[in-house]
């Protein structure tokens, strides 16, 4: 039986990060918590992995990645004396993006598509590293595509779009993944006119960061983050700066809303200077964003900065056309009141988020679920019982409607707030309301 060597790899990094053995196994742990994988390591099994055990393959995807955060660069198993896993996925755009939508397409497989780990210290491709590295697939072309096919798949993602905004993306990502496989894959291997071609990849980015977007919705974040970067590389390819940049700012609030608030803050400013010609909308929607990042890290003056610069972007917007945005007054209410709570002033938040939900459009039901118990939650931080008992009541009103991951979490942790004031009658009929709705156990 073959001695086993040390591995002098994990050593040095362990030792790069100052950490104790302990500290090493706990960040293991909360990293497998995050991705809902309960771990229970100590020091003795850190003792085991440096004189030469070999983890499960699971268990080193979330060594790597307790290691990447800790020393803010990625750790490739090579890095950490581990074997590379032998079935890594293929690197070719088309057939990237064909393994991804398989995989997402059948719903019987969340429980896989969970095991995706969120990276902290993923790399983010440069605009200047993405533009022009789609790949010309030169075999299987058995048709050649025009503007017709382009119009379809900016159609389909509309509808998705919108049944995402009313239902939630249970549903809907896996119409949108199955759509990727069968129908944007063949165009994107069909022959076409250059103008077509470019066209046609920045469909599909766009398309690609819807699905991402719901996958976070959904709380896969490391699918999430799959869709995202395949997104980028499609719109570097199509020269479309406007989906690249949507599709970092997409990441940065991802990243926020996990707590990685210096990962968040750099997506946003990444997003912002790749924003070349940005019109006052979408500068508004950026800044937005590096406002709120800013908030969370606890950069009060870049903060108030960006929620300033964001402000007058907006009201540019609105001066030159009052034609509907996706963008609009009450995201740009969201973003206050989340600058204004990140900063600590709780009761301004409260005034914004209540801003925001009178300002938003009816159709984003999954929006104003999520956002009117964050408002609730808020408004009983603040002491005020009842208000945030009615708020939770249009809560309910909406919630059976909608599938979502973040929506779920929102209403399990409404009925966990709401159980200490079960004496006062408005919180006991709430609450009594609450316990015939039926929340998924994973929430």
């Amino acid at each position: 039986m073959a001695k086993r060597e040390p591995n002098t790899c994990l050593s040095r990094l362990l030792d790069e990060t100052g950490w104790s053995q302990s500290q090493f196994a706990t960040a293991v742990n909360r990293t497998g918590t995050e991705q809902g994988t309960r771990l229970r390591y100590d020091a003795s099994a850190v003792s085991h992995w440096l004189t030469g055990t070999i983890p499960r393959r699971e268990v080193r995807l979330l060594i790597l990645e307790a290691l990447a955060r800790k020393l803010a660069r990625p750790i490739t198993h090579t890095d950490a004396g581990f074997p590379m896993p032998t079935d890594q996925p293929r690197s070719t755009t088309v057939e990237g993006l064909l393994e991804l939508g398989r995989q997402d397409m059948d719903p019987s497989r969340r429980g896989v598509l969970g095991a995706a780990l969120f990276s902290a210290a993923l790399t983010v491709p440069d605009w200047p590293n993405v533009v022009g590295r789609m790949e010309a697939v030169r075999t299987g072309r058995t048709r050649r595509i025009g503007y017709p096919e382009v119009d379809a798949v900016m159609a389909m993602t509309d509808k998705v779009s919108e049944l995402d905004d009313v239902f939630g993306g249970r549903h809907a990502r896996p119409m949108a993944a199955a759509f990727l496989v069968n129908t944007v894959a063949p165009h994107l291997r069909a022959d076409a006119s250059d103008d077509v071609r470019e066209a046609m990849l920045s469909a599909a980015s766009d398309l690609l960061y819807l699905t991402g977007f719901m996958a976070v919705d959904e709380g896969l974040h490391g699918l999430a983050q799959r869709y995202y970067c395949k997104a980028l590389e499609l719109a570097g390819a199509a020269d479309d700066h406007l989906t690249y940049c949507t599709t970092l700012r997409g990441m940065s609030l991802q990243a926020v809303d996990l707590g990685h608030h210096a990962h968040a803050l750099r997506l946003a400013d990444a997003a912002s200077a790749a924003s070349r010609n940005a019109g006052p909308r979408m500068r508004a929607f950026l800044a937005g964003q590096q406002a709120h990042a800013y908030a969370a890290s606890g950069d009060r003056a870049g903060a108030l900065r960006y929620i300033q610069e964001a402000e007058v972007a907006m009201d540019k917007a609105e001066s030159r056309a009052k034609t509907f945005g996706s963008y609009d007054a009450s995201s740009l209410a969201y973003h206050i009141a989340q600058v204004q709570y990140g900063l600590g002033d709780l009761s301004g938040s409260v005034k914004s988020m209540e801003e925001s939900s009178r300002l938003r459009h009816d159709v984003y039901r999954r929006t104003r679920v999520r956002y009117d118990a964050m408002l609730a939650e808020r408004q009983l931080e603040l002491g005020h019982l009842e208000a945030a008992c009615v708020t939770w009541h249009r809560v309910l009103d909406d919630y059976p409607l909608v599938q979502s991951g973040r929506a779920d979490q929102r209403v399990a942790a409404m009925k966990a707030l709401i159980r200490p004031h079960v004496r006062n009658r408005t919180a006991r009929a709430l609450y009594e309301r609450a316990q015939a709705v039926n929340v998924p156990a994973t929430a």
